[in-house]
């Protein structure tokens, strides 16, 4: 059986999730229409609402389903941006190493809007500091909004998203943070945290691909991506997918119950493997914070392996039967950086030499057995294949 140690990419749909999805799929009636049939399907739509909503700490009416993360960050970052006044404030804030929905989102603004991007600095572990929020908050009256994820979907580093917003709160910067790497492994409470936006995805947690969730605030504005029928508080418009909805219900149901248990597991696993690697390949340098600082999440382990290449890594790997990732995305075939660990302050060559495994809920401890005993024969063939040559112009790139 192969080994599949790539779950922050995707995870395996949860049997309740699969279970709840086929029966919903027998339903005829569109939430919208006022018969009967119509009201069934309303009625299960917001059961499925008010159940994510429990796992998120939000009223159900501040749950927005989109068609998953990458829109329900679009929605944000844009509509947010467009809500503020555009032009009238340029400025948006924004860390290095975001995932590629936030930074191409930006830089379309960017393009297109006349947006001003103000990447901000990440610490050596991938941390966003507040000192350099503050700084950047200094002169707020220019700030659309400042967006960043809540854990890193890469090198797996925890921000402190509720000091980090309240700096943007006092200043009266609205704030969008990107939880689908956060969510099913960290408590979130849209309430708690004092955010404007939050952005999730099911099939992060054992549900549907094709669903996922924006937080929006009562009194948060963003203007629609989507224009039509006006559903979900005119922010979403279009016949809301009521299968995929309750599916994700299902998984975000199992996955909150289970999270402490859970996240206590992976750790130990996440533990063994960043021993074994180290052991295995004495030369790997883990990336990212330590594992007892409590900053990094339970499922992630991502090493830099110098002088071999990431995808060379990735490919032996796979052809020993597991599933990993380099965490970098290539453009035309040619091996790019990681831009996360370029915007933390490592080499180009660091930032091609890198593999990221992730666990879940079927991970064991024989699947780390299993990465630990093929590891050093294929860093050792990577190694002596040396690194590609990056091809000029070609542009780096990120996992979603």
């Amino acid at each position: 059986m192969p080994v599949y140690l790539d779950h922050a990419a995707t995870t395996p749909m949860r049997p309740e999730a699969i279970a709840a999805f086929t029966d919903a799929l027998g339903l005829v009636g569109n939430p919208s229409s006022i018969h009967s049939q119509g009201q069934q399907a309303k009625r299960m739509l917001e059961e499925a609402r008010e159940a994510v909503a429990s796992t998120l700490g939000c009223d159900p009416i501040e749950v927005v389903f989109t068609s998953g993360g990458t829109e329900a960050i679009n929605l944000a970052v844009k509509g947010m941006y467009w809500a503020r006044g555009g032009a009238a404030r340029p400025r948006i804030l924004v860390p290095g190493g975001e995932h590629h929905a936030t930074i191409d989102a930006v830089e379309w603004l960017e393009r297109a809007e006349g947006a001003q991007p103000e990447w901000l600095p990440l610490d050596g572990e991938g941390r966003l500091l507040p000192t350099v929020v503050g700084d950047a908050l200094a002169s707020p009256a220019e700030v659309a909004l400042l967006t960043f994820l809540a854990v890193n979907n890469e090198v797996g580093t925890i921000q402190p998203v509720a000091p980090l917003a309240g700096l943007a709160r006092d200043a009266g910067v609205p704030v969008h943070v990107d939880a689908v790497a956060a969510y099913g492994h960290l408590p979130l409470s849209f309430n708690a945290l004092g955010v404007d936006a939050l952005s999730v995805s099911a099939h992060k947690i054992g549900g549907p691909v094709g669903i996922g969730a924006l937080v929006l605030g009562r009194r948060s504005a963003v203007v629609p991506l989507i224009h039509g029928g006006g559903q979900q508080r005119q922010v979403r418009s279009g016949t809301q997918d009521v299968p995929a909805a309750v599916a994700f219900a299902a998984a975000a149901l199992a996955a909150e119950a289970e999270r402490e248990v859970e996240s206590r597991r992976l750790a130990g696993l996440r533990d063994r493997l960043i021993r074994g690697v180290r052991e295995a390949v004495p030369e790997a340098v883990l990336s990212g914070p330590s594992p007892d600082g409590g900053e990094r999440v339970a499922s992630n382990v991502h090493f830099v392996f110098p002088g071999a290449q990431g995808d060379s890594l990735l490919f032996l790997l796979d052809l020993a039967g597991l599933s990993v990732s380099t965490g970098a995305a290539c453009t035309a075939g040619i091996p790019e950086p990681s831009h996360v660990l370029l915007a933390m302050g490592r080499t180009e060559q660091e930032a091609r030499s890198a593999l990221r495994f992730t666990l879940g809920r079927t991970s064991t401890e024989a699947d780390v057995d299993a990465l630990l005993a093929a590891l050093p024969g294929a860093y050792a063939q990577a190694a002596r294949a040396g690194l590609a040559e990056r091809a000029p112009g070609s542009r780096s790139g990120g996992t979603a």
